[in-house]
């Protein structure tokens, strides 16, 4: 299924690419605009449970970290600014870390869980996902080519698996759009393309499967979900750009919980809002700052086997745990 109205022309990619990279000046300058006016509105959902992380380096230390991704035995696994896979417990103890192959271009900003346990990243600035076992050994690796082909890719930001074991990759930049790949690497389908239009993306950022294998995308610079089948047809799609409640700022990802909810991580808003699954705002945890509670940019939260949600203060340089 190959959107064909959504191939950009030669003379059209500096543009396209140029306003990917225009919306995250924007979303940096709204941070310092309306920081201070960012208060939580509505319902306060959610209790800190835990806070971990500090500045620095050497292992077990977070430099801007921009990716989480949490296995069936509730490991963590982080990917920050120096290209650093570290994987810790659920209490923020480092288990063990390994560095990407090469990260002179850019570094990593996705991660997942694949249905076999290994870690998927999405390696952004060299078009490719990586695929690690649980104790780094890198095993297989999709893409690796920049282009409109299939098989080819642009900015990858994440990469998810559903029942079926095809994965799906998400990308930024020339043509924002969703691959459809078989387990193996195949090529199947793609949908999107670069737009506000139902259907179409502005840095889909991250991606969630619910029990029916639909498609949950965080789009990110429409301030908006996304959902879509397997085969890429749109089924819903809601949110608009704002401070309220129900309002998005930049949702960088967002993770299904139970009874038909979803939780959205609020890079602008530096909030987590919780959601029925059909955007009705059910309440909002986080507010800017620095101390126990606030977060400065938070690019990313998974939920583990407890229902605690763990969310990444990216700026802050550290994880919150929080009890909903």
């Amino acid at each position: 299924m190959r959107d064909e109205h959504a191939m950009p022309s030669r003379a059209r990619r500096p543009t396209r690419a140029a306003i990917a990279i225009v919306c995250l000046v924007v979303a940096a300058a709204l941070v310092s605009l309306r920081a201070v006016a960012v208060n939580t509105p509505g319902a306060s959902v959610g209790e800190v449970d835990r806070v971990w992380g500090r500045r620095g380096l050497s292992e077990g230390r977070l430099q801007k970290p921009r990716a989480m991704a949490i296995d069936s035995q509730d490991r963590l696994y982080l990917v920050d600014m120096t290209a650093r896979i570290q994987a810790f417990d659920a209490d923020g103890n480092f288990l063990r870390g390994w560095q990407t192959p090469t990260h002179k271009n850019g570094r990593p900003s996705g991660l997942s869980i694949d249905r076999r346990g290994r870690v998927l990243v999405a390696d952004t600035h060299y078009y490719r996902v990586l695929i690690y076992s649980p104790q780094g050994e890198l095993v297989q690796t999709l893409g690796g080519k920049h282009g409109y082909s299939p098989g080819e890719f642009g900015m990858v930001t994440d990469v998810v698996q559903d029942s079926q074991g095809n994965y799906y990759v998400s990308e930024y930049g020339e043509y924002d759009r969703i691959h459809k790949l078989a387990g193996d690497g195949k090529f199947l389908l793609e949908w999107g393309g670069h737009g506000s239009e139902p259907g179409q993306f502005m840095r889909p950022q991250n991606m969630a499967i619910d029990e029916q294998d639909r498609i949950w995308v965080a789009d990110a610079c429409n301030h908006r979900i996304q959902v879509f089948d397997t085969q890429g047809t749109l089924l819903d799609c809601w949110g608009q750009q704002g401070l309220a409640a129900g309002q998005l700022q930049y949702p960088y990802d967002l993770v299904l919980g139970p009874d038909d909810t979803l939780y959205v991580c609020e890079f602008g808003n530096h909030r987590v809002q919780k959601f029925t699954r059909d955007g009705q705002p059910l309440g909002a945890w986080g507010t800017f700052g620095r101390g126990e509670g606030q977060l400065h940019n938070p690019w990313a939260l998974v939920r583990d086997s407890q229902g605690r949600l763990h969310v990444l203060d990216t700026n802050n340089h550290r994880v919150q745990r929080v009890t909903l």
